[in-house]
């Protein structure tokens, strides 16, 4: 059973890096730098870790690589040595990809392996009806709770209409839901269902990268029952937090002080403007975000977390010109990079 801490810094709203996969120049899994991240990531004050999502590459599920359970059993392990130097614990979320039997499955595993929630990626349902979607949910319910997700299409995503999160909404272990839509108009669709089904509980969490400080700062308000009713974005669940992270946290705060005390500063202009520049490069939005994973690699490469950018699949690298727009946007906006953090740590990060 999930803990009420876990709930509460879930609904409090926090920073969760979607991790990467750490490879050496063989292609295999290197457990000394993936170690590393998760250190990094908790010291620089995350409040959670995503494993097996689509930053740590769906390909581990493939048999010729069959890394699912082993990254995720080693994530039991490491974070749980994470937790017991920590105020409070990280928030586990796991992918949950594939048909019934296999998402079953994962998320079996996952909860076995100590995970809280399961973010549910419906791309393999692209033909299905919303009735067989929601069954489908139901079911992987069952073994872990659940973190909607709604996945844009250009990453292998499918529409979800505001019917499908109303009746998505009624399963009672549903907790959280990312948006990671890249369409204000579908975004709205969600929070406006969560709105009318009553569930204060849900967090919402953003995905949005071309858009995520607006997200995080913005009043979403409809009318439920004659009363406006207002809900906002409480934190993210990202890819682009998987580098930077430090920083990351750092603009959440700002976020979460802005929506407390409403005393507009200009710079959450400069701040938004930046990270959707950054973004575009970081995830490569130019070629439809083909190199979307190479480019957090080649961030984290560059501060020496990763070896270097190794993805499972050889033909999965940066795009032209990404490496050079990467080096842009780090010297153009030095608000954004952590690189003096990581250097200071780094070492102690990578000792066995």
């Amino acid at each position: 059973m999930t803990s009420l801490q876990i709930l509460q810094s879930l609904k409090t709203g926090t920073v969760i890096p979607a991790s990467p996969l750490a490879l050496d120049a063989d292609r295999k899994w290197d457990s000394r730098r993936q170690r590393a991240l998760w250190r990094y990531y908790s010291a620089s004050g995350a409040g959670g870790v995503a494993v097996g999502v689509h930053t740590t590459q769906f390909a581990i599920r493939d048999p010729k690589y069959n890394l699912f359970k082993p990254l995720l059993e080693f994530a039991s392990e490491e974070l749980c040595r994470l937790d017991a130097v920590r105020e409070s614990p990280l928030i586990r979320v796991a992918g949950i990809c594939g048909g019934t039997d296999q998402a079953v499955a994962e998320a079996e595993t996952a909860q076995t392996c100590g995970f809280h929630f399961g973010l549910l990626n419906l791309s393999a349902w692209k033909d299905a009806g919303l009735s067989e979607c929601i069954e489908h949910c139901h079911q992987v319910a069952k073994a872990i709770p659940l973190f909607g997700f709604y996945l844009q299409p250009a990453i292998g995503g499918r529409p979800l209409p505001y019917e499908f999160w109303r009746r998505f909404l009624e399963i009672e272990q549903v907790a959280a839901i990312k948006v990671a839509t890249f369409d204000r108009y579908q975004t709205l669709e969600v929070v406006r269902a969560v709105v009318d089904s009553g569930r204060d509980d849900v967090a919402l969490y953003t995905g949005n990268d071309d858009n995520f400080i607006m997200d995080l700062i913005s009043d979403y308000t409809f009318t439920r029952n004659c009363e406006l009713v207002h809900r906002n974005f409480v934190g993210g669940l990202l890819g682009h937090w998987a580098c930077w992270t430090h920083s990351a946290v750092k603009w959440l705060q700002w976020c979460h002080d802005y929506r407390r005390h409403r005393k507009w500063d200009d710079f959450l202009w400069e701040l938004n403007t930046a990270q959707t520049d950054a973004n575009a490069v970081i995830f490569d939005s130019a070629n439809e975000f083909a190199g979307c994973i190479p480019g957090v690699h080649d961030v984290l490469r560059r501060q020496g977390l990763l070896e270097d950018v190794y993805c499972l699949e050889p033909n999965e690298q940066l795009s032209p010109g990404q490496a050079e727009g990467i080096e842009r946007v780090i010297k153009e906006y030095k608000l954004l990079n952590d690189d003096a953090f990581v250097a200071e740590h780094l070492d102690e990060w990578l000792a066995d």
